[in-house]
């Protein structure tokens, strides 16, 4: 959807080394699909799930809430959005 350098940018502000997973794509949270048919979402992230449980990593971002809820249920990692991290990292006191 053209947010990935976006998205990039922002974690780099965040983190030293920013991962992108290889097999990264569509959540198929789909809106409230995810709710009523989770086995769409565990289909459309499993590659991307096994990927992101190899590693642990400080932070893990996405840039749409409906995907935070899909990645943080197929994944077991809470996701955020990249700006709420940005925002905390850089509020003031």
């Amino acid at each position: 959807m053209g947010t990935t350098a976006a998205l990039t940018s922002i974690a780099a502000a965040l983190a030293t080394d920013v991962v992108v997973p290889d097999d990264w794509g569509c959540c198929g949270f789909a809106g409230d699909r995810g709710m009523l048919h989770p086995e769409l979402t565990a289909s459309a992230t499993a590659a991307e799930a096994a990927e992101v449980r190899r590693a642990e990593h400080d932070l893990y971002l996405s840039s749409n809430r409906t995907c935070e809820l899909g990645l943080s249920r197929a994944t077991g990692m809470r996701y955020e959005h990249a700006l709420q991290a940005l925002e905390r990292a850089t509020r003031a006191g």
